[in-house]
């Protein structure tokens, strides 16, 4: 069975640090790119950070550059998303998701209801 299982959300005062986790399914950690989206209440899902394992490449939306950092851990079939400097307009449910054989950047721009496998979601609250 394909999963993805998402992990780590809570509580967090502004400026804070939280790491999500996503393992995946060796099935799907291979050749796929993996990555995180959120939701915000009335706000639109919107692709955050991703990562292939296809072509290894890495991707941020421009308002986590510097502050997100997106890894992978092949060995457990895990992908991190390190956040840092939290920010109260972070608070969101996170979502982890997995598109083949494709790159970052579409996946994360381009991916949104094309993405070929989701995980349950994570709520990450950042109190300003």
């Amino acid at each position: 069975e394909v999963q993805l299982q998402a992990s780590g959300g809570g509580l967090v005062q502004a400026g804070g640090s939280l790491r999500l986790s996503c393992a995946a399914s060796r099935f799907i950690f291979a050749d796929y790119a993996i990555g995180w989206f959120r939701q915000a209440p009335g706000k639109e899902r919107e692709g955050v950070s991703c990562i292939s394992n296809s072509d290894g490449s890495t991707y941020y939306k421009d308002s986590v550059k510097g502050r997100f950092t997106i890894s992978s851990d092949n060995a457990k079939n895990t992908v991190y998303l390190q956040m840092n400097s939290l920010k109260f307009e972070d608070t969101a449910v996170y979502y982890c998701a997995a598109l083949s054989y494709s790159s970052s950047q579409y996946a994360c721009t381009l991916g949104g209801d094309g993405m070929d496998y989701w995980g349950k979601g994570t709520l990450v609250t950042v109190s300003s």
